[in-house]
């Protein structure tokens, strides 16, 4: 979601396989003082590990993923043992809970749950929060360039209307469900549709846009829109809010006929390495002082109470990070499909394909 500034990263070697890498790693992530996790890019950076260092004598290693699905692969092919904690979506919590993949929560032992907004002590992703801990929020929409548009985008209809000014100028996000939700949305349906007839719909329609597309991709667009390559691009709320800090010529809307609204969380996964340093890493992230300063620092939405009480009026004021109710009511939460995922596999591999 937000940008790669990760100082520490470690992946797995090309010349070895994971379970080889993990056999070989396990003394060192067995260590009190060392906590390893798996998140989106941008989710932390030094003045955040550095703090945790110093408050715990614990030093965190990061690895990154670009989408759900790509660490679901890996956690199921073995890599979940070498992580702590895992950062995923709200869908994808009631996906690898299903699997198994999550250990409950002692809720006794954390702190600030009950000083989460209202609508996040009781997802309908993860009930009571059992399995995980809300970290930030927000919506997909549209970042485009004021300047390079005689017209500014209000829905997804746009990029159909506008593809030949668009053409090789705008990107989509790399990532199945927000694409074919957002043709889905554009066609008046669910985002979580599970009709066969709607889903192929939805995907004639990115066909036929397809000749007109730069990329998919989640991060890319960044450095693209920042130079004026890039016209428009699909992306996150956190994201635009920090790159349009940038350029202020760039501009962020969500989409009128609706769009996504995600939250993503803290999980520890089953057989996880030091649990201890896992839970100390959550109430770190629960504070209200640092959930605070990763609003500011990091373009974070927060769902904490208190952390909000003490962003900056105009933090707090800012729609981009925490929209408005007439926004939010046509944004849905992207669900799980259960076997359905397939079909939406299948038409996004062929979308995506050469």
């Amino acid at each position: 979601m937000p940008p790669t500034n990760l100082p520490i990263s470690r992946i797995f070697p090309a010349n070895s396989t994971r379970r080889q890498f993990l056999k070989n790693s396990a003394a060192t992530i067995s260590g009190f003082d060392q906590l390893f996790i798996y998140t989106w890019a941008g989710y932390t950076d030094k003045a955040l590990l550095d703090r945790f260092a110093e408050k715990t004598g614990i030093r965190v290693v990061a690895d990154v993923f670009s989408s759900n699905e790509e660490m679901l692969a890996r956690v199921q092919a073995g890599g979940g043992r070498a992580y702590s904690i895992i950062y995923p979506s709200d869908y994808m919590v009631v996906q690898m809970t299903e699997l198994g993949l999550l250990t409950p929560l002692d809720h006794s032992i954390l702190g600030g749950l009950d000083r989460l907004k209202k609508q996040f002590q009781n997802p309908v992703y993860d009930p009571g929060n059992r399995y995980s801990v809300p970290l930030s929020w927000g919506t997909t929409g549209l970042i485009y360039n004021s300047e390079q548009l005689k017209e500014a985008p209000e829905d997804w209809s746009y990029l159909w209307e506008h593809k030949k000014e668009l053409a090789r100028r705008m990107t989509l996000a790399s990532d199945v469900r927000e694409v074919m939700g957002a043709a889905l949305r554009m066609l008046g349906y669910s985002l979580n549709s599970t009709n066969q007839d709607q889903v192929k719909q939805a995907y004639a329609k990115l066909v036929e846009l397809k000749p007109a597309i730069a990329s998919f991709t989640t991060d890319a667009w960044r450095p693209q829109m920042l130079t004026g390559d890039l016209k428009l691009a699909m992306c996150y709320s956190s994201d635009a809010n920090e790159v349009i800090s940038d350029n202020d010529k760039l501009k962020y809307v969500v989409p009128k006929s609706g769009s996504s609204l995600w939250t993503d969380t803290l999980v520890i996964p089953k057989g996880a390495p030091n649990p201890d340093a896992a839970y100390k890493w959550i109430n770190f992230m629960l504070q209200a002082d640092v959930a605070a300063s990763l609003v500011e620092r990091l373009s974070f939405s927060t769902p904490s109470e208190d952390a909000f009480s003490l962003l900056t009026p105009e933090v707090r004021e800012n729609e981009l990070l925490f929209p408005s109710e007439a926004v939010l009511k046509n944004c849905e939460g992207v669900a799980p499909v259960g076997k359905f995922m397939e079909v939406y596999d299948r038409y996004w591999t062929k979308l995506t394909a050469g």
